[in-house]
């Protein structure tokens, strides 16, 4: 990758837009003394042409100086270029009425008519549509419009221009310079837009996070609220009860214990509910938005009958994967690949037009970065692995795999269908017939007594 592509890849999108339109711009004064200055070395002697060519150099210069304040100043990164503009507009004038004087008193005949009229029009229509960008009201840009050309009449006819010149000069210049300008104020209200989606997009990510918390808080403090309030008064009556020698603390107490095992269960329950990821709804969502957002995506392969902890790991793989796919790099096509190998679920995502600035999926690199290391852990705990790295000359792979256990069923090779004995919650099935939430195997039934359960996940 070269490192202009790399520069460009880094920008974000609204600032993609911002040196396109900046540079569009500066093109245009770059075209204003290219365009009407160059041939005039052909149409008059050298000392007349060079006179014309110097006077739109310093035009062209002031030019894109005065563009470059007044997209800073449509931006709020400066105040109003003010004085710029007015000094601009007064260059713009001084020049048109220099050409009047060369096309007056220079002899030569009509090559010096042409190219002093030339030059007169053109500075006043590039002049008009670069002084309308350092105002937001369209009155006011279409006042400057018409001021230009009128201006052009006034100063043209007294210094001997004929009528029907002078009309078509007006006319010529009103339309160039509304043309100019129409194009000057679009492109910036477009600039502005661009902006102001990328910052709705930010505020509806920050919104969606916010109403997750509160979702999630609302729930902890549905399940603890009551049962805590039930647990204070109940350790209140069993101590009253126990300055009393009363038998009856020691049930209170046992109620209180009973109480805090199922807060305990429903809170790794709330937890478990707001940190899975469900594999079919992840494949599904991650195709749907990258076809939003313009990526050729592919998806192969079915999440049926994985087991639950399997699918929550490989989904957070995929969601984290779209993410960068779609913050990072500049990809045009994706590939999702889910299918077994092995007895091993693995899980490809595969995209192009990687971007060197990055760490997850379209990462120049395949190691640092939180999220491949959050993945990491999050396979760890199934005892799955990662790895991620860059494929030929702009493309990187991510491959996530899970070992799945075959008892007593059957894994079909290519489509995901597995119909292996899965046990609830922690996928693992203990001796002596007695099953934690965790899968976790209580030694004499010490565990299910003290209430001491293994979730995956839960206390991190």
């Amino acid at each position: 990758m070269s490192k202009g592509n790399g520069w460009w890849r880094r920008k974000s999108t609204p600032a993609k837009v911002e040196t396109y339109t900046r540079w569009s711009f500066h093109g245009f004064s770059v075209m204003e003394f290219a365009v009407l200055g160059l041939p005039l070395f052909g149409i008059v002697d050298p000392a007349l042409a060079g006179w014309l060519v110097g006077m739109l150099l310093v035009h062209s210069v002031l030019g894109a100086v005065t563009v470059s304040h007044a997209l800073d100043w449509a931006r709020g990164r400066r105040p109003q270029p003010t004085r710029l503009h007015w000094a601009y507009g007064a260059v713009t004038f001084g020049i048109a009425l220099a050409s009047l004087g060369i096309q007056e008193y220079w002899p030569g005949g009509r090559e010096v008519d042409a190219a002093t009229g030339t030059v007169f029009g053109g500075v006043l229509s590039f002049g008009a549509g670069m002084m309308a960008l350092g105002v937001r009201n369209r009155r006011r840009v279409f006042a400057i419009v018409v001021g230009f050309a009128l201006g052009a009449g006034l100063v043209a006819f007294p210094l001997g221009m004929p009528a029907p010149a002078t009309l078509i000069t007006v006319l010529a210049i009103l339309v160039g310079a509304g043309l100019y300008s129409f194009t000057c104020v679009f492109s910036v209200w477009l600039l502005n837009a661009v902006y102001e989606l990328d910052e709705a997009r930010d505020t509806r990510a920050r919104l969606a996070v916010a109403e997750e918390r509160l979702r999630f808080g609302r729930d902890l403090h549905d399940v603890l609220g009551r049962n805590l309030s039930v647990i204070a008064l109940k350790s209140e009556l069993a101590v009253r009860l126990a300055r009393r020698e009363r038998p009856e603390a020691v049930e209170q107490m046992i109620e209180v214990q009973r109480i805090a095992r199922e807060s305990q269960r429903e809170v790794r329950e709330v937890v478990r509910g707001y940190r899975d990821a469900d594999l079919a709804v992840e494949l599904t969502g991650a195709q749907g938005v990258l076809t939003a957002a313009g990526i050729d995506c592919e998806v192969t392969g079915e999440a049926t009958g994985l087991p639950a902890e399997v699918q929550s790991a490989l989904g957070w793989v995929v969601r984290e994967a779209t993410t960068n796919v779609l913050r990072h790099g500049n990809a045009g096509r994706c590939r999702v690949e889910l299918g077994l190998r092995g007895g091993r679920v693995v899980l490809t995502v595969e995209n192009d037009g990687r971007s060197v600035a990055t760490n997850g999926s379209g990462a120049g690199s395949g190691s640092g970065g939180s999220g491949l290391a959050g993945l990491r852990e999050r396979l760890a705990s199934v005892d799955g692995t990662l790895e991620a790295g860059a494929v030929g000359t702009d493309g990187f792979r991510l491959v996530a795999e899970v070992p799945l256990a075959s008892e007593g069923g059957a894994t079909t090779e290519g489509g995901v269908t597995i119909k292996s004995r899965v046990t609830a919650k922690g996928g693992a099935t203990p001796e002596n017939g007695m099953t934690t939430k965790g899968g976790a195997t209580p030694e004499k039934g010490a565990a299910a007594e003290s209430g001491m359960t293994a979730e995956r996940g839960v206390g991190r």
